[in-house]
């Protein structure tokens, strides 16, 4: 049997594109959509489900190595354990992964992956803590920008005093004012809360 695995950090990202490059058409498909990569593979809803299921003879297919675990231990384990239990794992643009030589690129590959995720994080902390130090000195970021986060796309008071004077509902509220369903009911979430 063909089986898929598929993992997309955040909610507004779609496994279409992991499907897609795969060339689809598995007897068996499996997808933990909005699951942290930091969460074990064995604690991730659908991967347990996968392994349930997985017989000797599979073939377990997936996009890439960190879509595997957590970490590089966390890959060679749920791979060793996928192999223990007679499935073939294939990695797109890799191909199946058998023991020795196998695991070993595997581990290398998934010890790379993990220093890149590490360096991301890194640089991701550096440039937040760059743009603190220029907003206190200057008063905006080194980007130029005068503030962090995403910028309002509108006034919240207005868009909930708009909202409550009108009647509207979130989706007419958002049309007038050109914003996302999920901005207005983040900026009404405030209202609701002094409602109580």
């Amino acid at each position: 049997m063909r089986i898929a695995y598929y993992r997309v950090s955040t909610g507004d990202q779609s496994v279409e594109a992991q499907r897609n490059a795969m060339g689809g058409k598995f007897d068996r498909e499996y997808s933990d959509e909005g699951v942290s990569g930091a969460t074990m593979a064995a604690q991730r809803p659908q991967f347990a489900k996968l392994l349930e299921v997985v017989r000797a003879g599979d073939t377990v297919h997936v996009y890439a190595v960190d879509r595997l675990g957590r970490d590089a231990i966390d890959v060679q384990s749920t791979v060793r354990r996928l192999l223990d239990l007679g499935a073939v794992v294939e990695v797109h643009g890799l191909g199946p992964i058998g023991r020795g030589v196998g695991e070993l690129i595997l581990a290398v590959l998934a010890q790379v992956a993990e220093m890149e995720r590490q360096r991301i994080a890194e640089r991701t902390a550096a440039g937040r803590e760059a743009a603190r130090k220029a907003l206190r000195e200057t008063g905006k970021t080194h980007r130029g920008k005068e503030s962090l986060g995403r910028p309002f796309a509108a006034d919240a008071a207005a868009v909930r005093l708009w909202r409550v004077q009108n009647a509207a509902s979130i989706s007419n509220t958002a049309k007038h004012f050109g914003l996302s369903v999920a901005t207005v009911k983040r900026y009404c979430a405030t209202l609701r809360d002094t409602l109580r």
